[in-house]
C-alpha cells in the first residue's frame, strides 16, 4: 500500500508540484491549503509524513508545527519543512516560542528552502520513509 503523505502549502502551484511528484513516485498524497485544514487532514488520515510550508494565512506553519508536535497521536509523524523562510530564522522563532511557552518542541526531520528541487525533496521523502 502506498504511504500517505500530507502536503500543507497555501500556494496552489507548490501543492500541485509536490503532490504530483509524490503521486508519480508511488506515494498517496493529501493536500491542505492552510494549517487548520492540515491539522484536520493529519488527524483524519494519520499520514506517514507531512511536508509543510511555514508562512501561510489562517493557521501559520509555525502554529501547525507546534500543534502537531504537542498532539500525542501525531507527534511522531516526521515533518519536512519547505519554506522561503531561512532555516535559521525558523529555528530562532521556535526557540523564542519554546521560552515563551515553556517546553521544547523537537526540530523538523528535514528543512528545505523554497523553491525545492524535485530530487532534493524526493530524496528527503525516501530517506525518511525508507
Amino acid at each position: 500500500m502506498a504511504k500517505r503523505v500530507l502536503v500543507v502549502d497555501d500556494e496552489l502551484d507548490m501543492r500541485l508540484f509536490m503532490t504530483t511528484l509524490l503521486e508519480t513516485n508511488g506515494f498517496k498524497p493529501y493536500a491542505a491549503e492552510d494549517g487548520k485544514q492540515g491539522l484536520e487532514l493529519a488527524r483524519k488520515h494519520k499520514p506517514a509524513l507531512i511536508i509543510m510550508d511555514v508562512m501561510m494565512p489562517k493557521e501559520s506553519g509555525i502554529y501547525l508545527y507546534r500543534e502537531l508536535k504537542n498532539d500525542p497521536d501525531l507527534k511522531n509523524i516526521p515533518i519536512i519543512m519547505v519554506s522561503a523562510v531561512a532555516k535559521k530564522t525558523f529555528f530562532h522563532s521556535q526557540r523564542v516560542l519554546d521560552e515563551y511557552e515553556g517546553g521544547t518542541i523537537p526540530e523538523p526531520t528535514e528543512y528545505i528552502e523554497k523553491p525545492p528541487e524535485a530530487d532534493e525533496l524526493l530524496g528527503a521523502v525516501r530517506k525518511i520513509l525508507g
